[in-house]
């Protein structure tokens, strides 16, 4: 296998299972260096030691992407131990299936926070390192819900809508410092964000995890001097979108 990824240093938020753990298992292959970040450690460690035991590069890391502090000492964690950052992606993500009349305010704050709040953060504080070393690549996990809308899901489009907005405002900021951003726009996965709050889903109308994070291995492979802003990346039988 080709390891176009070799020397590189990853941090996957959310990598602990579904589609972050499947960003970890395929960017490792690729002979990058994961960090695997999640929210619950137990998870992030199972994810890296299947790495290790494969002979791959895997740490876990303990990380609430709504932590201001956590997300700073992740960042200063990982430039201690690797000396570089080559890319950040930004994956973790929640939801709560509610109207808007029943949705409590605490969980629309929660969901903006983990969605919205958390990739700002973590981008502040990796940009300074990246610029320091002159390149790096941040990719934003958007939705298709940043595309259109359906009921139940409120905060969950305001949010995966403002990533949108905020990663192609980061593509400006960041370009000109030979950092490159990418909003990765993508349909329904077989994972189990969507699995274990619809279970009567058909699942033959959604995608391996492992597609897409085929797509997040390509991004990261593209030449230096190209940037995708923006990608979809959507099943053959795409439910969400026409």
């Amino acid at each position: 296998m080709v390891e176009e990824l070799k020397g590189r240093v990853v941090l996957v938020t959310g990598g602990g299972r579904g589609l972050g753990e499947a960003v970890c298992q395929t960017l490792s292959a690729a002979g990058a260096s994961v960090v695997v970040a999640d929210i619950r450690h137990e998870l992030a460690e199972k994810v890296a030691q299947a790495i290790r035991s494969d002979g791959r590069k895997a740490i876990p890391l303990l990380l609430d992407v709504t932590d201001e502090n956590q997300s700073a000492e992740a960042i200063h964690k990982i430039a201690a131990q690797y000396g570089r950052l080559d890319a950040l992606i930004n994956n973790a993500g929640i939801d709560v299936t509610l109207s808007i009349e029943e949705l409590p305010i605490t969980d629309w704050d929660r969901i903006l926070a983990v969605n919205l709040r958390g990739p700002f953060i973590m981008s502040k504080f990796a940009l300074p390192f990246m610029k320091e070393q002159g390149s790096g690549h941040i990719i934003n996990i958007v939705s298709t819900a940043a595309k259109r809308a359906w009921a139940n899901a409120a905060a969950y489009h305001a949010s995966k809508w403002g990533l949108l907005g905020f990663s192609h405002a980061l593509h400006v900021e960041a370009r000109t410092h030979n950092i490159k951003v990418t909003a990765l726009v993508a349909g329904g996965m077989q994972t189990p964000f969507l699995l274990e709050r619809f279970p009567d889903l058909d699942v033959s109308t959604l995608q391996d995890p492992k597609n897409v994070a085929e797509t997040i291995r390509f991004l990261l492979s593209t030449p230096a001097q190209t940037v995708i802003p923006e990608l979809m990346v959507i099943p053959m039988r795409e439910s969400s979108w026409p």
